[in-house]
């Protein structure tokens, strides 16, 4: 199984969709919390569906239940908290959701989880990829940057 994650922020719109274009994703699962901002942009939901669609032949799919609860981001990002707190409550909230008997295995297959952080390190679509792995075994894991 192949497995991509994105973020939109610090890029155009011709290198977001061209990174996805010639990636072979399927779709982009969106695991953000809040995806109508819109500090969004061209990342907007009813945008960003019309695009990839347009632009990639790519679907859209968004699962609230791959992203944090707006508690958790608060705060990690309003509060500026630690970075590590942030990590082991959004894997514990993953573990209490069990995403891994949630999530059909087809929908990320070959897809591509959408957050806004720019880089990986630091975003819960990274934890999202390896707490799949994880439970599912055979995922690789390619992050489009």
């Amino acid at each position: 199984m192949k497995l991509h994650t994105i973020g939109f922020t610090k890029k155009d719109a011709e290198k977001f969709f061209g990174l996805l274009k010639h990636s072979g994703v399927r779709r982009v699962v969106d695991v953000r919390l809040n995806n109508v901002s819109q500090l969004a942009g061209f990342a907007k939901k009813q945008d960003l569906e019309f695009f990839l669609k347009e632009i990639c032949g790519i679907d859209y799919v968004h699962l609230p239940a791959l992203a944090p609860t707006k508690d958790i981001l608060d705060a990690y990002k309003k509060a500026k908290g630690d970075w590590s707190e942030y990590e082991k409550r959004f894997l514990a909230l993953m573990e209490e959701r069990r995403i891994e008997e949630q999530v059909p295995k087809e929908v990320v297959d070959h897809g591509c989880l959408l957050c806004s952080e720019d880089k990986p390190h630091h975003c819960h679509r990274r934890l999202v990829a390896e707490y799949l792995k994880d439970h599912w075994g055979d995922i690789e894991i390619s992050h489009l940057e």
